[in-house]
């Protein structure tokens, strides 16, 4: 597997398909990042060179595009501020509901998590 950015991605997938497993770019990222690196979206990450790995490296830092670590830091402190001034999405965030109006008498099992049967006493 061809590492990029401290990230491992795929060999046998297209370099389009394979630079959205750095968190952080999705696949419209990955094409623009592409053409601004002169790579073939079509070529394979295991066919990729040394200087083509360095060139789509350098497009990422450069088109400033918040990547891994950074941008989960970021994501975390954003929910962190949001808990502290004990706003409506933060009292959600803290409580492991859905944030952003979805329903959640019926759904939202996975926010939730496993069933909790409560008072059936015979």
């Amino acid at each position: 597997m061809a590492r990029l950015l401290g990230v491992e991605i795929p060999n046998e997938k297209r370099v389009e398909a394979s630079l959205p497993y750095i968190y952080g770019i999705g696949r419209v990222t990955a094409t623009k990042i592409l053409e601004e690196a002169g790579v073939d979206r079509n070529t394979r990450t295991g066919e990729l060179t040394d200087e083509q790995l360095g060139r789509i490296a350098n497009a990422i830092t450069g088109s400033g595009v918040m990547i891994e670590g950074d941008l989960r830091r970021e994501i975390q402190g954003h929910m962190k501020r949001l808990t502290s001034i004990n706003c409506y999405r933060g009292y959600r965030h803290r409580r492991g509901l859905p944030v952003r109006g979805q329903r959640t008498s019926t759904n939202a099992r996975t926010r939730k998590g496993k069933r909790k049967t409560v008072g059936v006493v015979r």
